[in-house]
């Protein structure tokens, strides 16, 4: 038997029996190993499958930009980054975009947006255009009935959008959606809206803790219908 064989049949067997992430672990620790991660791979594993919990922190901070490709860096390159926390920190609060009360993931975004140049003089953000456009498609009397009620404008778009579901969803769930954000796919905040909406129609800010999976699984689904699993998804 082949090795490819081999695996193929491992693969096979640990899925019948509910261990599907044995061969998504293993495929995951044979990149890590490389001395120059490979970036466009890690991306795509991240959005083929969840990251282990254990890599997470790991994959995300290289893939964000926050550690380089080359393992023997990370250390320096750390102490470079808490210096330039700091530095960006004080600068977001000497223009007064945040103060000591401000939520910390409010922060990170500002951070985020002042390095990038895209802090906003004023917020506006093209997702729930985006929101109403799949609802629409998914279920368009829910969407009827929303405007109807004067809902849409009315919805928790900061913290689905703004905050990326932070304070919304539980950390496991959470995790599996921004294992997407980091990957390149902001677009999956869209399902997520879409799906919470659909499951729970007007009640969306009722997310019991056993049906956040749920939502979150059927929110990649709704992702993958939409806008397949391309690297780089919008």
């Amino acid at each position: 038997m082949t090795e490819d064989s081999q695996r193929n049949f491992r693969s096979v067997y640990y899925e019948k029996v509910g261990f599907r992430g044995v061969e998504e672990k293993k495929s995951l620790e044979i990149l890590l190993k490389d001395d120059r991660l490979d970036i466009e791979k890690l991306c795509t594993f991240s959005q083929r499958f969840p990251l282990p919990s254990m890599y997470r922190a790991l994959v995300w901070k290289v893939l964000l930009g926050i550690l380089p490709p080359h393992h023997e860096s990370h250390a320096k390159v750390m102490t470079y980054r808490k210096e330039q926390y700091s530095d960006v920190l004080h600068a977001l609060k000497v223009i007064r975009f945040v103060s000591d009360a401000t939520p910390q993931v409010e922060v990170y975004l500002r951070m985020y947006q002042l390095e990038s140049g895209k802090l906003p003089r004023s917020s506006s953000f093209p997702l729930p255009k985006a929101l109403e456009q799949y609802l629409n498609l998914e279920d368009s009397r829910l969407l009827t009935h929303l405007k109807m009620c004067s809902a849409v404008s009315k919805l928790p778009y900061d913290l689905w959008f703004k905050r990326c579901f932070a304070g919304c969803l539980p950390e496991s769930s959470l995790q599996r959606v921004w294992d997407k954000v980091v990957s390149g796919s902001c677009k999956i905040l869209v399902f997520v809206a879409v799906e919470i909406l659909l499951t729970f129609k007007i009640k969306v800010m009722a997310i019991p803790q056993d049906s956040s999976d749920a939502i979150v699984s059927k929110a990649i689904d709704l992702w993958h219908k939409h806008c397949g699993t391309p690297v780089h998804s919008s």
